[in-house]
């Protein structure tokens, strides 16, 4: 059985796990405000700390064409994932959710996104699992399609860079195709995790611009540009300039997986499973879909610009 939680993060373990003792009635009302406060706050501060794993060097590293790929499939995925999950009848805040942990960075990008959101804890807990599993998959499938898709190392890392969900994901599947794929593929997943900044502000303006058309009494007073963003900004420009040793990162980038593993068990813990359910499985249909659009789309992308 232990082989098979390395295929899952802490994180969504932390999920799972809060899930199910709040099932079981083990969640007690005075924790509520300890579990408001490793959702919110904590979370952020944890979001920030992973600027210290992204550099603007990478973005060169990825190339024109490699940024091409990963702009165009990320942009059309949290476009389209909408767009389908307004077809399919899943909520707005839902498929927000779904559409950025697809398009950008699985649980990290969930939990941000709803910084702007806003979204209730089932809806989130409902993505993480849907992202997750759907990003379970595309490790798994990634490497079966490495001959029948005529990929070299350098092209199969960067298709897994761009389509697949968890940076651990990417990297359990992009090095089933060698050193380089698995190197350039995990320097390609950390570059579309860089686009996490623009896709929060554009999304806060697009929700923005929502709450106002429908007279929200609360639109004027939203915040545009979360201060976690522009704080995550920050250390990746510091990051870039200023030489930090790679035990100082290693020490951070551990700490950032704690706080974030907190976080969602927290988010867990405070899920409601009945109301889970009442999402149906609409929203899951919505997540195979736009795992396969942007693993479809990343992969004719690359075909074409080669």
């Amino acid at each position: 059985m232990l082989p098979l939680f390395k295929l899952f993060s802490p994180m969504i373990v932390a999920v799972v796990a809060g899930i199910a003792f709040n099932g079981l009635g083990l969640v007690r009302p005075s924790t509520r405000p300890g579990l408001a406060f490793a959702a919110r706050p904590l979370l952020r501060f944890a979001i920030i700390l992973l600027g210290f794993q992204l550099t603007l060097t990478q973005i060169r590293e990825v190339g024109l064409m490699g940024m091409a790929v990963i702009v165009v499939s990320l942009a059309s995925t949290l476009v389209v994932t909408q767009i389908m999950g307004r077809l399919l009848g899943v909520d707005r805040k839902l498929a927000q959710l779904i559409a950025a942990g697809t398009a950008i960075c699985g649980a990290s990008a969930i939990v941000a996104t709803n910084c702007v959101t806003k979204a209730d804890e089932e809806d989130v807990a409902y993505a993480l699992a849907c992202v997750t599993l759907c990003g379970t998959v595309a490790m798994l499938v990634f490497p079966m399609a490495i001959s029948v898709a005529h990929l070299d190392g350098y092209h199969y890392g960067l298709w897994s860079g761009a389509a697949i969900h968890e940076v651990g994901q990417v990297v359990g599947a992009a090095f089933q195709g060698g050193q380089a794929a698995g190197e350039f593929g995990t320097i390609a997943k950390l570059t579309r995790v860089l686009m996490l900044a623009p896709v929060i502000l554009v999304l806060g303006l697009a929700n923005q611009r929502g709450a106002a058309n429908a007279g929200a009494s609360d639109a004027g007073r939203r915040v545009l540009v979360p201060m976690f963003i522009v704080l995550f900004l920050s250390v990746i420009v510091i990051n870039s300039f200023v030489a930090v040793s790679a035990d100082t990162k290693l020490t951070i980038a551990t700490i950032s997986t704690f706080l974030l593993t907190v976080a969602l068990g927290a988010i867990g813990l405070a899920a409601d499973v009945k109301k889970l359910r009442e999402r149906g499985a609409k929203p899951l249909l919505l997540g195979v879909a736009a795992s396969v659009f942007i693993a479809g789309l990343s992969l004719g992308l690359l075909k074409l610009l080669t």
